[in-house]
């Protein structure tokens, strides 16, 4: 699945109504629709605080060991596991993010 396939499934199951946008100096990205006028940008990949408000509307609980971040749903089902080897450098903060992204997309496929 693409990035932007994960980004639409996942604002799906939070029920965001969202639309790409195009910025020439940022490239493209999806925003938020706010009474069919453009929103605030929204990337639960890139942004920590979009994710964070992405598992906090999902009931989200993370956890993070020590080489992966598990993301269970409310009722303590394991939705998805992100290793951190396997995120871009390694970082620990993209792994967590896209591991909600991708519980979220869980949501509605």
């Amino acid at each position: 699945m693409t990035d932007k396939e994960l980004l639409e499934m996942a604002a799906k199951a939070a029920g965001l109504k969202v639309r790409w946008h195009s910025n020439s100096h940022y490239g493209p990205s999806m925003e938020i629709m706010e009474d069919d006028a453009g929103g605030p940008p929204w990337n639960p990949l890139t942004d920590d605080g979009d994710a964070l408000r992405l598992a906090v509307v999902l009931g989200f609980n993370i956890i993070r060991d020590f080489d992966r971040v598990d993301v269970f749903h409310r009722d303590g089902v394991d939705c998805t596991t992100e290793y951190l080897y396997d995120s871009p450098k390694t970082d620990p903060c993209a792994a967590t993010r896209r591991a909600i992204v991708r519980a979220a997309a869980g949501v509605v496929a």
